[in-house]
């Protein structure tokens, strides 16, 4: 853990700051700046419209009454790679690309997924909230299951548009 910490604090920054320069003698200082901006404000606009898929996906997930892992992970990732693009750098930007892009990002989350099955089983334990029943079968009420509530809590969650909040955009 402690060489990716170097790597991420220490190693990165160094990498960004030499590309920055470099790039900045080849094209001048102000042209690498206004780069830096677009791309910026590029990323913005694809980590927004990449966020929007994923989170149709996560509802046609929950719609269908699957557990939305693919979706979850994939939201993970766009929020890091919107991280990423916004941050000022070239080598941020291009791996927020990876991150930010459908098929790049399919190919990452299946590499993490072959570690992380190599590492050892997983085990997901789930139950529904208010259960009288405890994780592994019958036993003690939880703490936070209600006095004899027997029902679940349903939901639902809809993308509102910037012009459907009260007061607009702003609001």
């Amino acid at each position: 853990m402690l060489p990716l910490l170097v790597l991420v604090f220490i190693v990165l920054p160094l990498v960004e700051l030499y590309v920055l320069i470099e790039v900045g003698k080849w094209i001048g200082a102000l042209p690498t700046i206004a780069l830096l901006l677009l791309d910026s404000i590029l990323g913005a606009a694809l980590a927004r419209s990449q966020g929007r898929a994923v989170w149709r996906r996560f509802n046609q997930a929950l719609a269908e009454g699957r557990m939305p892992a693919r979706e979850t992970f994939d939201g993970a990732m766009v929020i890091l790679g919107g991280a990423l693009m916004i941050s000022p750098g070239f080598v941020s930007d291009a791996f927020a690309l990876l991150l930010l892009l459908p098929p790049t990002r399919a190919l990452i989350r299946s590499l993490i997924m072959r570690v992380v099955i190599r590492r050892g089983p997983i085990v997901l334990i789930s139950r529904t909230f208010g259960s009288r029943r405890g994780p592994f079968g019958s036993g003690p009420r939880p703490p936070y299951g209600g006095a004899g509530r027997e029902w679940d809590y349903e939901g639902t969650a809809r993308e509102v548009a910037d012009d459907e909040l009260p007061g607009g955009r702003d609001a």
